[in-house]
């Protein structure tokens, strides 16, 4: 029975850790540009905006990529480090994402955390 309550917990702390990962990726950035020192001569508001116009380019790479679904794929970046989210309908287009974004001028390394997923079911 101890086992099963304790199943039950991890499996709530899980979802709870899934759901707020969302919230996590924007307010990332926020805290971020708050709570360090920016160099002398940087500007955190054209930092900010250099990281988001990368994550565009390189969303756009993977969007006109033949046969990659990029819909349920999110892009992070912040420096030139760019981070790979969400999840693909096909095995093969995880390192796929990956080559795309390496590709991209301006991103310095990858961090591929795109999972084996299915389509949702609409609603």
């Amino acid at each position: 029975m101890k086992t099963v309550n304790l199943l039950k917990a991890l499996g709530i702390a899980l979802c709870v850790a899934t759901a707020s990962s969302a919230y996590a990726q924007s307010s990332d950035a926020m805290a971020m540009a708050s709570g360090t020192m920016a160099a002398p001569g940087t500007d955190a508001k054209t930092t900010k905006k250099a990281d988001r116009a990368l994550g565009l380019q390189v969303r756009k790479a993977m969007a006109r990529a033949q046969g990659f679904d990029v819909s349920n794929v999110f892009v992070r970046a912040r420096g030139g480090a760019v981070t790979l989210t969400g999840t693909v309908p096909d095995g093969a287009q995880i390192p796929q994402a990956e080559e795309i974004a390496k590709s991209v001028a301006g991103v310095k390394s990858v961090s591929n955390k795109i999972t084996l997923g299915t389509q949702g079911g609409g609603g």
